[in-house]
């Protein structure tokens, strides 16, 4: 498990640093603008993450009671840009810190989503998955507003 602990952390690490990169570029309009009624703007994908987060890691894994509201997290609200960078900051923090403090057997422990028995281990690859496909979508909407001056944030 040693090897999927550590790749899990590189990962939401990962997860937090570019998504902060691409955050800082932005000032507080364009960090709140929203592409279309059909889409979500940067502080709705974060507020589901950090819900999704809740639910798969806090609830799932760790076994703590949780207030989930969906509804909310995709509401057209908007964040100042030094929210949403404690927000993702926290949210990936909270998920390393546990996945670092995690035993070998807890990695196969199992939780039920969508009525089906999966690890946590398997949750923690979803997850990753999951919040990679976010952030892709919110360094898209931060090369939509910076265009040439956008500053990659894989280096």
């Amino acid at each position: 498990m040693t090897i999927y602990r550590e790749w899990l952390i590189r990962k939401f690490e990962e997860i937090k640093r570019r998504t902060q990169k691409a955050i800082e570029q932005l000032d507080d309009s364009q960090l709140n603008w929203d592409p279309d009624v059909h889409s979500h703007n940067i502080p709705a994908l974060l507020r589901h993450i950090e819900g999704n987060m809740k639910e798969r890691i806090v609830k799932g894994i760790r076994g703590e009671p949780i207030t989930r509201d969906r509804e909310r997290e995709f509401a057209k609200d908007g964040m100042s840009r030094e929210e949403a960078l404690a927000l993702i900051g926290d949210t990936m923090d909270e998920i390393v810190r546990t996945v670092t403090g995690m035993t070998e057997a807890q990695f196969e422990d199992t939780q039920v989503v969508r009525g089906r028995d999966r690890t946590h281990l398997d949750m923690l690859l979803q997850c990753a998955a999951h919040y990679s496909e976010h952030m892709g979508q919110i360094l898209f909407i931060a090369k939509q507003h910076k265009q040439a001056s956008y500053r990659s944030t894989s280096v």
